[in-house]
């Protein structure tokens, strides 16, 4: 970058969750002038996370309601979306879960052949696990259990692994120094097992982006601009293409008067949003005429890691300590392309309950109210339980269902008065989302049995038929050219030079498990190939190789890969760096 220009600064880095968190680091690292514009808010020490789901102030993020927390509920008529917000975006809230994904993600016919991506990613997979602090969960605790039995009872025991996970585990309750970057990260309080991860964790034990690119970022000289909405990004100069740099102007989150409205000149941009933000400015983009030549193929390939969110709540006294664990401690394959796991949000996630209700059926939009209703008649008690006792947060497993199949929607962006844009979501005719998995019914069912629960549906897929996810992903995928995708292998946007998109939006195809780690192996990837400051510090990138002291990822990670003809999960170990 020309640092004699009459730039604000070499990067400007929207969004600051996985993507952004780890484009702002390698930037700086890499002797880049960089700002970070995140809309949300800044949770510095964990005092200031909300004390549970029902601090709706803290914990929703609708900031024209004055609710600036760190959960973010969206609502499409083809998907109900539930996203992270704050300085550290989706990882505040995220379940930890960090794995690699199985063997048709890296195949996936829309990036097949632009490299050997199981390859090409696996160096990034392992710098992802050092900096994000991979460790593998090892109790079984009664959810555990159960699933594990589930497993043998339908002839995949063999599918059965513990999970690994972005936390402290060690020193229970107990303030460490930095166990992982040989001391000059921040200190650490051992994780309790409270079962608290997606509520904001109030010990510090949750390896969020705060506790390390972003901790790093700074140190490298980045700064963090919280409460920052980007309304436009648009290229300098008369190429037009952002070959003279770019402005990006930016306003007060949430304001309808005295919007604060400031531009910052860079010479790159890095659009780390998450699936829905990247989408949205740049559909506004294109719409307002700053980004004309962006390709015909954005809004398209959206997916929802073709997900199920269901739950069972269990009587008091029946199974006791189910959130005596971290969110999310086990998993298994009822079937190829199908992976479950059970998860829980510990004491102070009542307000949650609100989203399920009883568990209904598969059906059509007209159908499914209709045996909902014949499930309130005949199961009162399952309305009592899910609804209306106390202690739901304790009391409940929720299953998370995901799947590697080819499905997809669009985003549709309609223009908004003061040119804005409104999205909006159309299936895939050809290859719809899925509205109903019924291996997740049915692991339900059988959980609800087994524990004399009451199974529930989310209220979105027993009512109006569609899906909820935690893991909306795409819209701006990579593709062999504009005609395919919206950005190319090395994440850079087509037709305009320094732009970039490191975020869930990038991700080409379902990934079939949790995303997070393929973010950041992505995002780091993307960002490893961007030229260094010429008065950059030579030297290995922070966490490429073994860093002193207690290394996350010190040996290989096994990659769970496609099955065998004989119904077994096949481990792939991961080559390191």
């Amino acid at each position: 970058m020309n640092r004699t220009s009459p730039l604000d600064t070499d990067w400007v880095v929207i969004g600051s969750g996985f993507g952004g968190s780890v484009s702002a680091m390698r930037l700086a690292e890499k002797g880049h002038r960089v700002q970070i514009l995140e809309r949300g808010e800044h949770f510095r020490t964990e005092q200031e996370m909300p004390r549970s789901s029902w601090d709706l102030r803290k914990y929703l993020y609708a900031p024209r309601l004055g609710l600036r927390g760190l959960f973010r509920l969206t609502f499409f008529k083809d998907v109900f979306v539930m996203s992270g917000a704050g300085v550290g975006g989706g990882s505040l809230v995220y379940a930890m879960t960090l794995y690699v994904p199985p063997k048709a993600f890296f195949e996936d016919r829309q990036w097949a052949g632009l490299a050997d991506w199981s390859a090409e990613l696996a160096p990034h997979y392992e710098t992802a696990q050092r900096m994000l602090g991979v460790t593998d969960v090892t109790e079984d605790d009664p959810a555990d259990q159960l699933l594990k039995k589930y497993a043998e009872e339908i002839g995949v025991g063999d599918t059965y692994r513990k999970a690994r996970v972005g936390t402290y585990l060690d020193n229970p309750g107990e303030l460490t120094a930095d166990p992982y970057f040989g001391g000059q990260g921040p200190e650490r309080m051992g994780c309790s097992r409270i079962g608290r991860c997606m509520l904001g964790c109030p010990q510090g034990s949750k390896n969020s982006t705060d506790k390390n690119y972003l901790h790093f970022a700074q140190k490298f000289g980045a700064t963090i601009a919280p409460g920052r909405e980007v309304t436009s990004i648009r290229p300098i100069g008369i190429g037009g293409g952002g070959e003279d740099g770019w402005e990006v102007t930016h306003q007060a989150t949430g304001r309808r008067w005295r919007k604060d409205v400031r531009v910052t000149r860079a010479a790159g941009v890095v659009l780390s949003g998450g699936a829905l933000g990247t989408n949205e400015l740049l559909a506004r983009c294109r719409h307002n005429g700053d980004l004309p030549n962006l390709s015909p193929r954005l809004g398209e390939l959206v997916r929802t890691n073709s997900e199920a969110i269901l739950v069972v709540t269990v009587p008091k006294g029946r199974v006791e300590a189910l959130a005596r664990r971290v969110a999310i401690t086990s998993s298994i394959y009822p079937d190829p392309h199908t992976h479950i796991e059970t998860v829980t949000y510990g004491a102070g996630g009542g307000a949650i309950r609100n989203l399920f209700t009883v568990l209904t059926g598969g059906g059509t939009r007209v159908t499914r109210p209709l045996k909902w209703l014949g499930q309130l008649v005949r199961h009162p008690g399952w309305v009592a339980e899910l609804l209306l006792k106390p202690g739901w947060g304790e009391r409940s497993i929720v299953v998370l269902v995901m799947q590697s199949l080819d499905n997809s929607m669009r985003l549709v962006a309609t223009p908004r008065r003061g040119g804005g844009v409104k999205l909006q979501t159309q299936q895939d005719p050809e290859n719809p989302n899925p509205t109903f998995i019924p291996a997740a019914n049915a692991f339900t069912e059988w959980l609800a049995r087994k524990t004399g629960g009451a199974p529930g549906s989310a209220v979105p897929e027993a009512l109006l038929s569609i899906p909820t996810t935690a893991h909306i992903l795409g819209g701006a995928p990579i593709g062999r050219d504009a005609a395919s995708g919206v950005i190319d292998r090395d994440h850079r946007v087509f037709g305009y030079r320094n732009l970039l998109v490191c975020d869930g939006a990038a991700v080409p195809a379902n990934v079939g498990v949790n995303p997070s780690l393929t973010i950041t192996a992505l995002s780091e990837r993307a960002i490893s190939l961007v030229e260094p400051a010429a008065d950059a510090a030579a030297g290995a990138p922070l966490g490429t190789r073994e860093i002193e002291g207690r290394t996350a990822a010190g040996a290989p990670e096994p990659l769970p890969d496609a099955w065998t003809s004989e119904g077994a999960v096949e481990a792939q170990a991961l080559k390191p760096a």
